[in-house]
This record gives structure tokens, C-alpha cells and sequence, in this order.
């Protein structure tokens, strides 16, 4: 079989041929149909490092169809259509044990709604799913999400899905400000054409949002922060979902006063119920994968669509790697 690794050297990408795994008793063998590329961990965090990375790592959501089982799974069976947390292969194997409630599984059934375009942003939805719940937020907040990434465009529609009233989306980028549109965001600021400060604050009447989202993360992440907190109300609350900035970022002890952040990561684990929420969100149509797939690529084709990804951004969104092609 084949799977996506990363030798030391920036942007070095290559396929490394190694056995097909075997199921142990708990797990489950998935042949690979879809894989999703993240622009942010993906290529902040692996494709432009010097240093080797773990073929783990590379990649985190696929869809795919269940062929080998191990004998204690019960709650799986050959020919399942699933989304799994893993890597870029042909075949990867996991874990099909669900613990408890409050544990999210690594191998999830896809609803007969959902597509295999459509199931690899499951894992995404999900979180984005948790992160809404921790932000507490009220159907008459204005919540501004700053950046339009993957995850900035599914918090929009997921806070939409949740009856808020005002979500804004912030970016820089036309693409990704069109789509926003398309998405369901209620005003959406073009910061590369207007102060998103200043926009904010008209939207508000001085007073800031209730809620900022800091989406955005890479190297213009430390400005965005920066912005980030000068829209937020008194009492407001910061989510620091961005990463990878490589640079410190402004955290001004005056701007902070008064107001509250918490890290993406900080809420409780993704469980069951989020999980089912985000299937159910893909199901019924509430959160457009469509919109958001910009490209698709034969799996062998991997190294243009990461070099698509890093070098012409203003023209991507989401990106996915079919595992049925072969280089065209």
C-alpha cells in the first residue's frame, strides 16, 4: 500500500510503499476513498518544516469503506462506509472501541446523506460543534469570526445552525469573502479593503462583539490577534482557535482588561453528542461541503495540491485527495 509521508527538507513531499496492516481485535482496516488536506496543520505545521515528520501526522480525516474487522468489533462490519481520524493511505487501521459517552470514536458511521466528498469534514464539523458549546454563546450575540479558513467557514455555519442572529465573518481574501456569503454569514468584512476594527465597532455602536473568533493563525496571525481583541466588548470572549504563527503574539494587558479568552482545545473532549450533532448538520444539509470543496486531486497528485494549497491560497478552500484516481 501507499501512504503520503514527509522526509526531512521543506515542501518535500513523496509516497513510501509499506505492507498492508492487519486489524488487531478491537480495530478496524479502512480503505481509503477521500482524504481532506488542512491549510493550517497540514501545511503550517509539516510541509514547510525542515525536520522529517511522522507519517502519522500527515493528514486527519478520510472517508472510506470498512474491509477487515477484528473479531471484538461488534459495531462495525465489512462494506460500512465511515469517517476516520487518520492519515493519507490506502489503508489505515484504528481503533473501533467506544468507551464512553463523553469519548468521541475514531472511526464513525457516515450517514446514508452524506457523500465521501462531503463525510472527511466530519472531524472538523464535530470540533467546531464543541467549540460553539464553549463559547456559551446567545442567539443575540454578534460573534465575529476572524478568518475564513476551513475552520472559520464551518463555525459560521454551525453558530448559524444554532440560531445566533449576527455572525460576521472576517478575511482578507475574495474568495473565501464570497463564499462566506454563500455560507450564511450574515456581514462579511473584506480586511483587505476595509479597517475590520472599524467595521466592527460601527456594526456594534462602539460597544465590540460579544464573542471574536481568532481563525486565522500562520503569519498573519500575530496582526489578526491583535485586531481580534480590539473588536471585543468589555466582558467579551476571545477563542483562540489559529496556530502555527511562529511569532509571539500581542497580548497587550491594557487591550485584555475586562474581557475573558479561552484556547480552542480547552473545552471538554469531543463526545458522542457532538459528534452525532455534526453528522446530523452535514445530513440535513446545514453545513455546505459543496460550497467549500475548491479542488480536488488524484491521491498520486498530492505534492501539486499541497503546493496549490501553500503557494495559491486566494484560490482554495477546501482540498481533497481522491484514493480511486490515479494521477491524471
Amino acid at each position: 500500500m501507499r501512504r503520503l509521508v514527509k522526509p526531512a527538507g521543506r515542501y518535500n513531499l513523496a509516497f513510501e510503499e509499506v505492507p498492508i496492516p492487519e486489524p488487531g481485535p478491537s480495530e478496524v482496516r479502512v480503505k481509503a476513498v477521500r482524504s481532506l488536506i488542512s491549510r493550517g496543520s497540514e501545511i503550517g505545521r509539516r510541509y514547510t518544516r525542515e525536520e522529517a515528520i511522522d507519517p502519522q501526522m500527515m493528514g486527519y480525516s478520510m472517508s472510506g469503506i470498512v474491509d477487515a474487522v477484528g473479531e471484538s468489533v461488534t459495531n462495525l462490519s465489512i462494506g460500512d462506509r465511515v469517517v476516520i481520524s487518520a492519515p493519507h493511505a490506502d489503508y489505515v487501521i484504528r481503533d473501533a472501541t467506544v468507551d464512553s459517552p463523553e469519548g468521541r470514536p475514531l472511526v464513525y458511521p457516515i450517514d446514508p446523506r452524506v457523500d465521501f466528498d462531503a463525510a472527511p469534514y466530519w472531524s472538523l464539523v464535530s470540533g467546531c460543534v464543541t467549540w460553539a458549546v464553549g463559547e456559551e454563546a446567545k442567539p443575540a450575540d454578534t460573534i465575529v469570526i476572524v478568518g475564513q479558513g476551513l475552520v472559520g467557514s464551518l463555525l459560521v455555519q454551525v453558530h448559524k445552525a444554532n440560531g445566533i442572529r449576527r455572525v460576521v465573518a472576517i478575511d482578507a481574501l475574495d474568495l473565501r469573502c464570497d463564499l462566506a456569503h454563500k455560507l450564511g454569514a450574515d456581514i462579511v468584512i473584506n480586511a483587505a479593503r476595509e479597517d475590520p476594527v472599524r467595521a466592527v465597532h460601527k456594526l456594534t455602536g462602539g460597544a465590540g462583539a460579544e464573542i471574536v473568533v481568532y481563525a486565522v493563525g500562520g503569519p498573519a496571525g500575530p496582526k489578526a490577534f491583535d485586531q481580534s481583541l480590539d473588536m471585543l466588548a468589555r466582558g467579551g470572549l476571545l477563542h483562540l482557535v489559529g496556530r502555527y504563527e511562529d511569532a509571539a503574539l500581542p497580548f497587550w494587558s491594557h487591550k485584555f482588561a475586562g474581557k475573558r479568552m479561552f484556547e480552542g482545545y480547552f473545552v471538554r473532549s469531543k463526545g458522542m453528542a457532538e459528534a452525532k450533532r455534526g453528522m446530523d448538520l452535514m445530513a440535513t444539509g446545514a453545513i455546505n461541503t459543496d460550497l467549500m470543496t475548491t479542488h480536488r486531486f488524484a491521491f498520486s497528485d498530492a505534492p501539486a495540491a499541497f503546493d496549490l494549497l501553500y503557494n495559491r491560497a486566494g484560490e482554495t478552500l477546501g482540498v481533497l485527495l481522491d484514493w480511486t484516481l490515479e494521477d491524471t
